[in-house]
């Protein structure tokens, strides 16, 4: 047994240690964008009420959030790591779209508080949308209103945009990623 081959206690290799720093630095990016979005929310000042603004402000949130996706698949076609691009984006996406939903749904439950079958904090505002997201179905917390569940309804949509085009289109930046790096997709991920 040679004590020097690769996964044999050898020391490692600046390419080893280059792929472990690109591992820790993805990893601690996308904990700090989740943890940077989730404060923000409960930081942000939602005391402006619910109407036609925050329907606009919603909106446009889910504009922002389409470019943001966008400006990532490129990122992600150029980088030298696509996976972990494409982990990063998934951690900065999915967070600020169910924060964009929360902070609706809190304005929503104070401006009318028979919204929804109890009154809804930050955390219960944020709680209900990641079980609309997670699609476990409504327990404690459930839209009793006519505007609360067209809210809950569009998320519902919006959610399977983004568990699906938006899925694939982040994979499809991977494997166009890997592609122009010279390394192909492991087994299965290869188009017809």
């Amino acid at each position: 047994m040679d004590p020097t081959a690769p996964g044999r206690g050898a020391p490692a290799g600046p390419a080893a240690r280059g792929r472990r720093a690109a591992v820790v630095g993805c990893l601690l990016r996308s904990t700090a964008s989740v943890v940077l979005l989730t404060a923000l929310f409960y930081l942000a000042p939602l005391d402006g009420g619910f109407g036609v603004l925050t329907v606009v402000l919603l909106l446009l949130g889910l504009l922002v959030f389409g470019a943001a996706v966008a400006l990532q698949a490129l990122a992600i076609t150029r980088a030298e790591y696509p996976r972990l691009r494409a982990v990063e984006a998934l951690a900065t996406a999915v967070p600020l779209f169910l924060v964009l939903f929360a902070a609706t749904y809190f304005l929503l439950a104070e401006a009318v508080p028979q919204t929804f079958s109890e009154p809804l904090d930050r955390t219960d505002a944020l709680y209900f949308t990641v079980t609309v997201f997670a699609t476990v179905g409504f327990g404690d917390i459930v839209p009793l209103t006519q505007t609360g569940r067209a809210l809950a309804t569009v998320q519902m949509a919006a959610d399977l945009i983004v568990v699906g085009l938006i899925g694939k289109a982040l994979f499809g930046a991977v494997r166009v990623g890997m592609r122009r790096r010279g390394t192909p997709p492991p087994p299965g991920e290869d188009e017809p």
